[in-house]
């Protein structure tokens, strides 16, 4: 009886430069000498070698991976681009406007552009530029304070329904159906009639109270799905308390479409905003914002065009480029758009 070949435990090479691998199930695979030896190194090596892995290497969470995809993505960087220019104006307005917003001369009422005065002067002789460059901090002031109270106030109350559930879901969710039904716009020409005073608060208050139902059911729905993983559940059976759960489990998993949603909602604000303004029951004078000015220069638009079209251009280009934002992060931390 002849005796049996050495066996060659990766592989054994032919005539034509080719390679005999085991699979692992009593066969074998005809493969390239490229891929044999690439092969060869992965079985040295181990299975987790490559580019991206190693021993120092870890796994990406979920923010880190969006953060890799969002410094990739050109909607992103244009959009974080115009939004960061907006933020610096409005903390530093003098570093491109060295005017005062309410510094009129009624003898220049209604010119167009002129040296000093690019975007031209409005009805009351006030030079638009500026109080375009400085209309900036009242609407950014506005959207972002709005959105921290919403996202707060309705991340919390929703994130409590959908993890105790029962009665307090119950009765938050026909709270939040009375607020559903009231029209925002109505809503504002009705509470803030009232309002006598010229700073931002009423109208952000205003913005918090009618915009958390829409985060709160978000953030109901996603902590419903989060806390129904098999590692809440472990951390449940291992007698983890409720507290521990909510901030150290569920929380970070349930928060992504809060984000998303809340930052898409900042644009939106600024043009509340400037629709209460324009509609006289929002902020009122000598307060500058670019809902007033819109206000005042729409008798005018046949004249002076000029007056109209600045002040609106730029409230256009705010409320784009945070809407732009909030599809880049959308897009990042959805897994299902991947």
């Amino acid at each position: 009886m002849p005796e049996p070949e050495p066996f060659e435990p990766l592989e054994s090479y032919g005539e034509e430069g080719r390679a005999i691998a085991s699979t692992g199930a009593g066969g074998a695979a005809d493969l390239g000498t490229a891929e044999a030896e690439t092969l060869e190194k992965s079985l040295e090596n181990g299975p987790d070698t490559g580019p991206d892995a190693g021993p120092d290497k870890k796994p990406r969470s979920l923010w880190s991976d969006a953060w890799h995809d969002l410094r990739r993505n050109p909607v992103f960087i244009i959009s974080g681009l115009v939004i960061l220019f907006l933020v610096v104006i409005s903390i530093w307005p003098q570093l491109i406007a060295s005017g005062d917003p309410l510094d009129c001369d009624l003898s220049k009422a209604q010119e167009g552009s002129q040296p000093g005065h690019p975007f031209g002067f409005n009805g009351q002789g006030c030079d638009v530029y500026t109080r375009v460059v400085y209309g900036a901090r009242t609407s950014v002031t506005v959207g972002v304070c709005a959105t921290l109270g919403v996202a707060i106030l309705g991340g919390i109350l929703g994130g409590l329904a959908g993890f105790f559930g029962g009665a307090w879901d119950g009765f938050l969710s026909r709270i939040t159906d009375v607020f559903f039904a009231i029209p925002v716009v109505l809503g504002g020409l009705v509470l803030l009639s009232v309002v006598t005073s010229s700073t931002v608060w009423p109208v952000i208050g205003f913005m918090v109270l009618l915009g958390w139902p829409q985060i709160s059911r978000i953030a109901r729905g996603s902590v419903i799905t989060a806390k129904q993983n098999d590692y809440v559940q472990a951390a449940r059976a291992l007698g983890a308390s409720n507290s521990r759960m909510l901030m150290r489990h569920i929380t970070p998993n349930a928060v992504a479409p809060v984000i998303v949603v809340a930052t898409i909602a900042l644009g939106t604000y600024i043009a509340l905003e400037a629709t209460l303004s324009y509609l006289g029951v929002g902020l009122k004078p000598p307060t500058v914002s670019w809902g007033i000015d819109i206000s005042s220069a729409s008798q005018y638009i046949r004249n002076a065009p000029h007056m109209l079209l600045w002040p609106a251009g730029a409230l256009a280009v705010t409320v784009l480029a945070f809407i732009m934002l909030g599809d880049a992060v959308r897009d990042a931390l959805d897994p299902k758009l991947r």
